[in-house]
């Protein structure tokens, strides 16, 4: 009788007891959720008010696009000979259709999205229409490849394809001598002959959410802000992040998922820790 109630214990792996535990907490979350979602469905009905507030939001933007335009600058020199990068941090329902027009010509389509331009006139005429949206900077070399190799995706058939293989590049672009990521990264960084080609290849980078949030909304940078052309100095955009060094004094940090230190040597951060995500 002894050894027939010494029964082996069941074993259960770790793995299983934690995957357990994992799915019933998703479980209580989703049904918070959802309960959450249950008591707000009752006022997401918009009042008449929600709409007249909206459409004028809409028509003050494009008031204020209309004075940046009309506005005298001080003439800049602009070195075509450089890349400039743009990320949009800003806008969602209070643009005006003319802003977001201009923003998806850009490649804009959403929140922290960056892409690469040759900056010439035209470009710059456009970034001043939107200029609380977006905030725009020269990067460096090693910025350059830092962002495409661990953001890098390519835009083939009008689908997203992660760079896993210079066999996709080569595939696409090897008609104009490009065969890699580093092929790229040359003709970005000295905008080469076939830095268009490049541009349109790559999909839009899609860059993290700073975790402690943006200082002030459509505020430009010279006034405390985080919007325009940033110049003078380093902002920590409050996580992790890799940098653009300066053209003109100009600094911008992109927002990835890497860890960084501050060189006391070259007075600027350094990536470290680099992976893609």
């Amino acid at each position: 009788m002894a050894e027939e109630d010494s029964k082996p214990l069941t074993y259960i792996p770790e793995v299983m007891l934690k995957k357990r535990k994992s799915n019933e907490a998703w479980a209580l979350r989703k049904k918070a959720q959802f309960q959450n979602k249950k008591f707000r469905s009752k006022d997401s009905i918009k009042k008449p008010e929600d709409f007249v507030h909206e459409y004028r939001n809409q028509e003050v933007d494009l008031i204020r696009m209309k004075r940046r335009v009309k506005r005298k600058l001080p003439e800049q020199l602009i070195p075509e000979s450089k890349p400039l990068i743009i990320i949009r941090i800003q806008g969602k329902k209070d643009m005006h259709p003319m802003t977001r027009k201009v923003l998806y010509s850009l490649g804009l389509r959403s929140v922290f999205s960056a892409v690469f331009l040759k900056p010439n006139d035209g470009i710059m005429g456009k970034l001043l229409r939107v200029e609380p949206y977006v905030t725009y900077g020269y990067p460096n070399l090693k910025s350059i490849k830092e962002l495409i190799y661990k953001k890098g995706h390519a835009k083939i058939d009008k689908q997203k394809v992660p760079l896993t293989d210079n066999n996709i590049i080569e595939q696409e672009l090897g008609k104009f001598g490009i065969l890699c990521i580093e092929d790229m990264v040359h003709q970005l960084y000295n905008v080469g002959p076939h830095f268009k080609e490049v541009v349109r290849f790559l999909w839009p980078f899609q860059l993290n959410k700073p975790a402690e949030g943006l200082k002030g909304s459509k505020t430009l940078y010279k006034d405390g802000g985080d919007t325009g052309n940033r110049i003078g100095s380093v902002v920590d955009f409050g996580q992790p992040c890799a940098i653009l060094s300066p053209c003109y004094e100009c600094y911008l940090l992109l927002m990835t998922s890497s860890q960084f230190r501050i060189n006391e040597n070259m007075g600027s951060l350094e990536v470290i820790n680099f992976k893609r995500c």
